[in-house]
């Protein structure tokens, strides 16, 4: 049988593939358990620098596996809530995460699998991607953090559209709504996207984490507290190393080498 999840590690770069292709890479709990704790394991290694998630057999993720792991009669508050707490547990690690998270999207990203990619900092897609908040059309709501990404994306009204009509979006409007960082036909996606992997793994960690934290949070107060954010985390980077290393490159006119400290 084969594994429901891959995982490879090389050089600072996690690539984590769903790979149940038969199922265009539905979610079952053993897929999100393992899913779960790849990305907790990577995030927390400081020797990683970016991870890469996509899917296998030209699909991303058709969200969660209906034929395998759902009860519609199901009504145990417990278990429900439980089983929630799972699949939500991967949006957390993948917007928390201090490094740099693509997703990789061929084919389909539906419902929790479009989730996954929205919790994403980058977004590169094939020609033949596309996103779908679908679960309007079974009688029920994101439930992975759409509704919380969408709006921040795409503004209100664009958000409202897409998760009550549950239409798909295709790569090149994906692009235009700022869904996507870039595009690219399916033979070359591996390409772009180790275009994206290289510039971030040369990045320097700690601004990286930095930056994240700050955007992240930006939306949840006022400039206030968003001036503050950004004085801690420039007061933390004004004392480490990768700084002295990026000045000391730029006057030397090289490439800097960040460690992260």
């Amino acid at each position: 049988m084969q594994a429901p999840l891959l995982v490879s590690v090389a050089e600072g770069v996690v690539r984590l593939t769903l790979n149940r292709p038969k199922t265009k890479n539905a979610l079952n709990p053993e897929l999100v358990s393992q899913l779960g704790d790849a990305l907790a394991t990577s995030t927390n290694d400081k020797a990683n620098r970016v991870i890469v998630i996509t899917g296998a057999g030209g699909s991303f993720c058709s969200g969660a596996d209906l034929l395998e792991d759902f009860q519609p009669k199901e009504t145990d508050a417990a278990l429900l809530e439980a089983r929630l707490d799972r699949f939500q547990r991967l949006i957390r690690v993948i917007a928390e995460a201090p490094q740099v998270v693509i997703a990789e999207v061929d084919g389909p990203a539906v419902g929790f699998g479009a989730d996954l990619a929205l919790a994403c900092d980058i977004r590169v897609l094939s020609e033949n991607a596309y996103f779908q908040e679908k679960f309007v059309a079974i009688g029920l709501m994101p439930d992975g953090g759409a509704s919380y990404f969408l709006p921040r994306l795409v503004g209100v009204g664009r958000a409202l559209e897409l998760l009550l009509t549950g239409r798909a979006v295709r790569a090149e409007e994906a692009l235009a709504l700022g869904l996507a960082s870039e595009i690219s036909s399916v033979e070359k996606l591996a390409e772009c996207v180790e275009g994206w992997v290289q510039r971030f793994r040369a990045a320097p960690p700690l601004a990286v984490q930095r930056i994240k934290h700050a955007v992240r949070n930006s939306l949840s107060g006022d400039l206030s507290q968003a001036l503050e954010r950004e004085k801690q985390g420039q007061l933390r980077l004004l004392r480490s190393a990768d700084l002295l290393e990026g000045v000391t490159a730029f006057r030397e006119k090289r490439t800097p080498r960040f460690q992260g400290s």
